[in-house]
């Protein structure tokens, strides 16, 4: 046995403690990684510490002495024990407390000198210590102060395991004096060294109380500690045996009522995350507490993943899901076919020749809109059908010239048709110019004569119906094309493929690596769901799948392999109006920057 200041080892039944070599050290081998969490606890290489201080804060580092006790698989390896000369005076409490006196403490050497042995000590090793946050702490401080890098090490609290896995009926409280006690270990008495012995018993006997927990390895033992709720443990197996691949997941009740569907990259791993203190959703703890069993769904990638879990969501509308629930819930707002067309707002897309726009989230928003076109178009505002060939009396806004007044018959339906129905059918497909010049010129004269809520009130008005035209253009433009296959390159090698049919993903699929993917993408298409498009911007899937495939697609990697027609946006359709929907969203919050706007339409203006 050696022992001196910067600390003692001693032989154990595994052998003597040894220095380790350069490859060993390179490799991590002498200790293990300490952030591998998958380790069994009996693998695994602890470092128990201990640290007597002057009671002060860890920022002055007064460190009065520093014991240590390395163990694996239940075996002592060796020990580290010195006292560390403060530099500054021990209060009386203090070694009253402890025993440590200044006299002692004068010949010792500082915490400069004796922090690397102890780092070196501990290296690659997972750090023990009863009360951690409060001797690592200190430890951490020194490491800044002294100019060493933190070697952000795992960190078991036997305090934080003993308050998980004993009772108030077993310990009143979880004191480190208390635990050995109870357990009968050594006894600590307020020195480093022996407190740090008494806490590898307690260490020991906590972990053969893990076993009845199932932690069983480290990374169970670290979540085991923290804040994990009696259901969380008592749920946890419902991980086992899910697979570590991307795909959706599925709560199920004890009826097989689904309560949550989820996905991930990893089903195996995001589950298991359900089961830790890192989990802190009230709803989803009440789920946890319904829950039989987790059904896993293996996909071929993310995207897939993406719309599995989207169409599930939709079609059982598990109570403990939030979004995606309700994807019929939509508004459009739809140009009437009749002889003097109007806007309705509808809640359903129609084989009716009808123009349309949307989708909206709200009828409010959809309402918004329609405000907006009627300050742009001479469109009606009334509800009733109007006949070409007897007129009705006129309203209000006919008087005050907000109507062309076709229910008098003051403009045929030829005229109004080309004034304001066929404006709008423009807008929503190709240019959207025909309504957006009218409204910035109405919100310059308005911001002009002072009246700014008015303008303010066009500006919203303006920025729903470009936000909305250029979502339905966008999606058209894949909800157009019968059939388009697209590739990006997988993680581990080959090609993620999607064969996607009027904006619904019809089949997905991994080509393996190393192979062309030609006889792969062969097989999606002959086995590929069959597709019957029905009316509007959105025939065969909801807008939401769409646009995770449009976001899929638009990636820099995405690769087209072949479509049945052209993928684009129309040159002149609304996309093109980022700029002034930009300026206009950022004029939002702030209520009188009207001067942000243009006066004009050109494109100097919108920084085209």
């Amino acid at each position: 046995m050696t022992e001196g200041w910067l600390g003692r080892a001693r032989p154990g039944r595994a052998g003597r403690f040894v220095q380790g070599t350069i490859d060993e050290f390179l490799s991590g081998a002498t200790g293990g990684p300490a952030g591998d969490t998958a380790r069994s606890l009996r693998e695994t290489t602890f470092v128990v510490v201990d640290l007597e201080t002057t009671g002060g804060p860890p920022e002055e580092c007064g460190v009065t002495e520093i014991g240590a006790v390395k163990i694996r698989a239940g075996e002592e390896l060796g020990e580290f024990g010195t006292l560390v000369n403060p530099g500054r005076p021990v209060p009386p409490f203090i070694t009253v407390l402890t025993g440590i006196t200044q006299a002692m403490l004068t010949p010792a050497p500082t915490l400069a000198a004796v922090l690397p042995a102890f780092l070196e000590f501990a290296r690659g090793c997972v750090w023990v210590a009863h009360n951690a946050p409060y001797d690592v702490g200190f430890l951490k401080a020194a490491c800044g102060r002294y100019g060493y890098p933190w070697p952000r090490p795992t960190v078991l609290d036997t305090a934080a395991l003993a308050r998980r896995a004993l009772t108030r009926d077993e310990v009143p409280d979880r004191r480190l004096s208390t635990l050995a006690n109870h357990f009968g270990a050594r006894t600590p008495n307020h020195r480093a060294l022996a407190d740090a012995r008494a806490t590898v018993d307690v260490l020991h006997a906590l972990f053969a109380r893990l076993g009845s927990y199932r932690v069983f390895t480290l990374g169970e033992a670290v979540e085991f500690a923290k804040a994990v709720s009696p259901t969380q443990r008592a749920k946890r197996h419902l991980a086992e045996g899910l697979p570590d691949a991307p795909g959706v997941y599925v709560f199920r009740a004890i009826d097989d009522r689904p309560l949550y569907v989820g996905t991930s990259g990893a089903i195996a791993t995001r589950v298991r995350s359900y089961f830790t203190a890192a989990e802190k959703r009230a709803r989803i703890s009440e789920m946890l507490a319904a829950a039989v069993r987790v059904e896993a769904i293996e996909c071929a990638h993310a995207l897939e993943a993406e719309v599995r879990e989207l169409r599930l969501i939709a079609a059982h509308k598990p109570p403990y899901n939030r979004r995606s629930k309700f994807p019929e819930r939509v508004h459009w707002l739809k140009l009437t076919v009749e002889a003097y067309p109007r806007l309705s707002v509808v809640r359903a897309l129609a084989a009716d020749g009808a123009a349309y726009l949307g989708p909206f989230g709200s009828s409010r928003a959809a309402e918004q809109a329609a405000a907006g076109l009627y300050d742009a178009l001479p469109l009606r505002q009334c509800t009733q059908r109007l006949s070409a060939r007897t007129p009705t009396p006129a309203c209000v806004l006919a008087e005050l010239g907000r109507c062309p007044a076709p229910c008098e018959h003051r403009v045929s339906p030829a005229d109004y048709a080309a004034a304001a129905a066929q404006p709008f059918r423009v807008a929503t497909v190709d240019d959207v110019a025909p309504v957006v010049e009218p409204l910035l010129a109405r919100i310059a004269h308005l911001a002009g004569q002072q009246r700014y809520e008015e303008a303010a009130t066009l500006r919203r008005r303006l920025s729903t119906l470009l936000r909305a035209t250029t979502r339905m253009q966008r999606l058209s433009s894949l909800t157009g094309i019968a059939e388009l296959v697209a590739a990006r390159p997988a993680t581990a090698g080959g090609w993620q493929l999607a064969v996607i049919r009027y904006g619904r993903l019809a089949a997905a699929g991994t080509s393996p690596p190393a192979r062309h993917p030609g006889p792969t993408i062969e097989t999606l298409l002959a086995t590929a769901e069959t597709v019957r498009p029905g009316p509007g911007p959105t025939p065969a899937a909801s807008a939401e799948e769409t646009e995770r495939l449009l976001a899929w697609l638009e990636r820099p990697d995405a690769r087209l392999v072949r479509a049945t027609d052209g993928w684009g946006l129309p040159a002149s359709g609304a996309a093109r109006f980022h700029a002034l929907l930009a300026t206009v969203e950022r004029a939002a919050i702030q209520p009188y920057a009207h001067h942000l706007l243009p006066d004009r339409l050109t494109g100097s203006s919108l920084g085209l």
